[in-house]
């Protein structure tokens, strides 16, 4: 055991890539003869169990300097301030993100679920396989505690999340927070509403902005912070609990799934089926950002940003 065992210096955790199996037949070669399962008492004795790997380590491992922890803790703290400024004012806060994209078809899903025998899934998770894809794009409202899903079929762009964040303004937004010429939108540093997005910012300022004439406030989290965006374990989170081992044969199955996600704490989920088809490589000038009617926040200004109407409704 002496070259096959590692430890946490600090707990005093040890492991042990050795099996209980292999350790045994040493020990019988040794002349001592003992079963596996001692093995596996003996080995919790002297303090080894199994386990698992964590994602615990912010940043892929990444060594994170003084100045851009402190930059990452004003964040959080600016973000926090700004939220509670806003509920106090009766002004709707949503958190966004796009959650794991997923194969639609007789495919495994992780995680369990009661049954009188197991459900037979395809043997292998070919794309060939599959009738097509789901893209959900969520919507948290964190005061309402409300959630909602537009379920894409074709590519997570910036179009596609802007033309999510509007139509839960029309359909439910608007009703919810009536006479506020403002929205709160916290969303993480990447993916189609990424922060170095321009079709993000541009398509924002058109589809929405000066659709509605509703100026949106946007803050982002750092990047490699995101599974601090409410939506992730508010919303995300539990929809995967939901349909754990269910394959998500349809996307009728899909959506009834996610429309059926509750918590003991109030938490409600609509869902959507977005037909329309979006493409990618869509670029915006430097003419086109000019345009836009957006003031960067005197706070890190690249994730802080207000984008106001250029003409009122």
């Amino acid at each position: 055991m002496k070259y096959e065992v590692a430890g946490d210096p600090i707990t005093g955790l040890n492991w042990t890539r050795k099996t209980t199996d292999k350790i045994a037949k040493e020990l019988k070669f040794l002349g001592i003869k003992v079963s596996s399962n001692t093995v596996g008492r003996l080995l919790k004795d002297m303090g080894f169990s199994l386990r698992v790997n964590h994602k615990k380590i912010a940043a892929g491992g990444k060594k994170i300097t003084k100045e851009e922890q402190r930059q990452r803790d004003e964040q959080f703290k600016y973000i926090g301030n700004r939220r509670k400024t806003f509920a106090k004012n009766g002004v709707g806060i949503i958190s966004i993100d796009t959650k794991k994209k997923e194969w639609i078809g007789n495919f495994k899903n992780q995680g369990t679920v009661r049954g009188r025998q197991a459900k037979l899934t395809n043997d292998h998770d070919f794309p060939s396989y599959a009738i097509g894809k789901g893209i959900p794009y969520g919507i948290y409202d964190t005061t309402a505690n409300l959630g909602t899903v537009y379920l894409g079929t074709t590519h997570d762009t910036p179009s596609f999340a802007v033309d999510s964040v509007s139509k839960w303004w029309e359909n439910e937004g608007r009703k919810r927070y009536p006479g506020t010429r403002e929205i709160y939108i916290i969303a993480d540093s990447g993916g189609s509403n990424g922060v170095r997005s321009r079709v993000w910012k541009y398509r924002l300022q058109k589809d929405f902005c000066d659709q509605y004439g509703i100026s949106v406030t946007v803050s982002h989290y750092p990047p490699g912070t995101s599974k601090w965006n409410p939506i992730e374990h508010r919303l995300f989170s539990e929809i995967s609990k939901n349909w754990a081992g269910e394959p998500l044969e349809t996307y009728e199955k899909m959506l009834k799934l996610i429309r059926t996600t509750k918590t003991t704490k109030g938490l409600k989920v609509k869902a959507r089926y977005v037909r329309k088809h979006y493409k990618t490589g869509e670029k915006i000038s430097d003419k086109q950002m000019c345009s836009l009617s957006i003031k960067q926040h005197k706070i890190f200004p690249g994730w802080n940003y207000t984008i106001k109407p250029r003409r009122r409704l």
